[in-house]
């Protein structure tokens, strides 16, 4: 079990002297983003309000409007990033320093992203991003976490553009035993068919029944494939199921779903946002930030350590 360190214990040290010596940089960045962002709104007005005079055509005014505001956007964006990310990494390196873990913010795969993919657990893309990499121990257990934006084209022509198909974490620990089958277990309905739910799916060459669980609060919310039913009912049990639920909130996710290969639990949560931010430009955040991410990782120690101590039959 990860033992939950203080944030006034990993404020000590010289990272709370760091951090205020940051302040002057983080409000000239902001005032700095701020006037870029009201710069652009007011000059995409003012172009759109010109280009309607002399075309009459507001539609084409509109777009140019939403153009400009969009660059302007991105541009403050690039403006308070490198900021953000020296307090981050700052911020998360004494975080990982206090679990024993490392963090990077940059991210390599390893082979729970294909395994995620090979059983539909991440969905077909054309570009991957990754980021914010945690790698340790949890007692005896190896385990990765990082975050995963997938895009996909679409359309064609000049109406061609990337779509986020995809955005969130994705977390593999590693068990000194291995799984006797392959277990899925996810949201209900994210398999959903024009007759409703498959009776089995098939992946990589191993066939996987649904499996129908004793427990109501099972059934209603999540559907549970296996290639062995004996196991698969052991294994997500409503504690268990608890636990995968409150790591999801702890996360700020959805949609979670968890796959036990081999001797693997890999766990995909998506988000809205991009995770792991502690890095902000409001100091006044910090500290929240920092007990965020605390939680998160408490909360997945509580579910590995869990599911190893328990016997396997």
């Amino acid at each position: 079990m990860i033992e939950r360190p203080s944030v006034d214990a990993l404020m000590a040290g010289g990272l709370a002297d760091w951090l205020a010596s940051q302040q002057a940089v983080r409000d000239a960045t902001a005032a700095r983003s701020r006037r870029i962002s009201r710069g652009t709104m007011a000059g995409a007005v003012v172009a759109g309000l010109l280009l309607t005079l002399a075309t009459g055509i507001g539609e084409m005014a509109f777009m140019l409007g939403l153009l400009i505001a969009g660059l302007g956007q991105a541009w403050a964006a690039s403006v308070r990033k490198p900021v953000i990310e020296s307090i981050k990494q700052a911020m998360n390196a004494r975080i990982a320093a206090a679990l024993d873990c490392t963090f990077s913010a940059q991210a390599v795969a390893g082979a729970e992203f294909q395994l995620a993919l090979d059983h539909d657990l991440l969905p077909a893309h054309d570009k991957v991003e990754l980021e914010d990499d945690w790698r340790g121990t949890i007692g005896a257990m190896p385990f990765s976490l990082y975050e995963a934006h997938l895009q996909e084209w679409r359309n064609s022509g000049k109406n061609r553009r990337l779509v986020t198909v995809f955005r969130g974490a994705i977390i593999a620990i590693s068990f000194a035993r291995r799984f006797h089958g392959v277990t899925l277990i996810e949201r209900s309905g994210a398999r959903l068919t024009f007759f409703g739910l498959r009776d089995s799916i098939e992946k990589n060459g191993v066939t996987l029944d649904r499996i129908k669980m004793v427990d109501p609060r099972l059934g209603d919310d999540f559907a549970i494939w296996g290639s062995d039913p004996v196991e698969a009912r052991y294994l997500v049990h409503p504690a268990y199921v608890e636990r995968l639920i409150e790591l999801e909130q702890r996360f700020d996710g959805q949609k979670i779903r968890a796959l036990f290969h081999g001797g693997q639990l890999i766990i995909i949560i998506e988000a809205k946002e991009n995770m792991f931010e502690s890095g902000s430009l409001d100091a006044a955040q910090d500290r929240d930030r920092m007990a965020a991410t605390i939680a998160q990782f408490v909360a997945l120690a509580t579910l590995a350590t869990e599911m190893n101590e328990r016997p396997r039959g």
